[in-house]
């Protein structure tokens, strides 16, 4: 148990009780996960009025807890369960037969293409609710790092904060080594094997989210290695050294070669080739994941690309 709680005061306010499980744990991050539905807005402006405290006192967000910490809970209205998100059928069947590593301490998911990683900007779910929903046992679910809708591929899942917080470690110190296969259009350059170029994010007046190379973005580096020359086309391993949004698509774009099926970040002769080849999904698959966990050492796992990408490679090599 992540905690331990008091009885409910006259006035609907609640304490709990931090233990060492959620010790290290960031106060927004240990909310959002013990009152799932409330609205993330009610839950900041809660911590700035002061009506969420933690031994009495006023904290920040960012606040990292201790175990033994008294977290002060005000009455906020929660969704009862028959409001939460249904996800189809469909995508908790996909997910079953797409579990690659699953242990008492992680999940690991060969994620396919389409499904978000959590639900919001207009998704009721995404692929951790549909993992909640598949394991109601499972007390913790929560998600290392993320990756693009379109982009399928291997995705960690926390089920215990103290392995969330060793993973995290592990990412901010470069430990864990992620692999990509892309297929971009045109003939990659073998010399171009590192695009260093800071990335910035915009929000259009639609509303779409966009990322740009900009000086006044933050520094982002992604390694690429030719591992395929097909007509008119490209099939590369890229390594991720940051972890920017859309960060292995935009290096690509600027490189001159778009990656094939992104309909965000390409140029005419990028979109010309894919809509031949009748690609109908980003060519972006994250197939090789290294990491270590205490007791069980390095882990090394793989997820082949999808059929639909494969059958692409198939009409490029004919």
């Amino acid at each position: 148990m992540s905690e331990t709680q008091q009885p409910t005061g006259r006035n609907g306010v609640r304490f709990l009780i931090v233990d060492e499980d959620a010790s290290g744990q960031r106060l927004d991050n240990y909310l959002f996960k013990h009152l799932k539905g409330v609205p993330r807005t009610r839950l900041y402006r809660a911590l700035r009025k002061g009506e969420i405290r933690v031994n009495k006192g006023r904290v920040r967000a960012d606040y990292r807890l201790v175990a033994g910490d008294n977290v002060r809970i005000p009455p906020l209205r929660q969704p009862p369960t028959s409001e939460l998100p249904k996800v189809p059928r469909y995508w908790l069947e996909q997910i079953e037969q797409r579990v690659v590593h699953e242990d008492g301490d992680l999940l690991v998911i060969n994620k396919p293409s389409g499904l978000a990683v959590h639900g919001g900007s207009g998704l009721n779910y995404g692929l951790i609710e549909c993992l909640r929903q598949m394991h109601p046992e499972r007390r913790y679910l929560e998600l290392v790092h993320r990756l693009d809708r379109d982009t399928s591929g291997l995705i960690m899942i926390a089920c215990r904060p103290a392995v969330l917080r060793e993973l995290h470690s592990q990412l901010r110190e470069g430990k864990i080594d992620k692999r990509y296969l892309a297929l971009a259009g045109g003939q990659w350059p073998r010399n171009c094997r590192l695009v260093d170029a800071p990335l910035e994010k915009n929000v259009l007046r639609s509303g779409e989210r966009m990322v740009r190379v900009s000086r006044e973005g933050k520094p982002s580096s992604t390694e690429f290695a030719v591992l395929e020359r097909l007509e008119g086309a490209t099939l590369l391993e890229a390594r991720p050294i940051t972890g920017r949004t859309h960060q292995i698509r935009v290096h690509a774009q600027h490189a001159g070669f778009p990656l094939l099926g992104d309909e965000k970040y390409n140029n005419d002769d990028s979109q010309e080739l894919a809509l031949r080849l009748g690609i109908g999904r980003l060519f972006l698959h994250a197939w090789r994941l290294g990491f270590s966990l205490p007791g069980s050492g390095r882990i090394e796992l793989e997820a082949k690309l999808d059929p639909d990408l494969e059958k692409t490679l198939e009409k490029l090599r004919n």
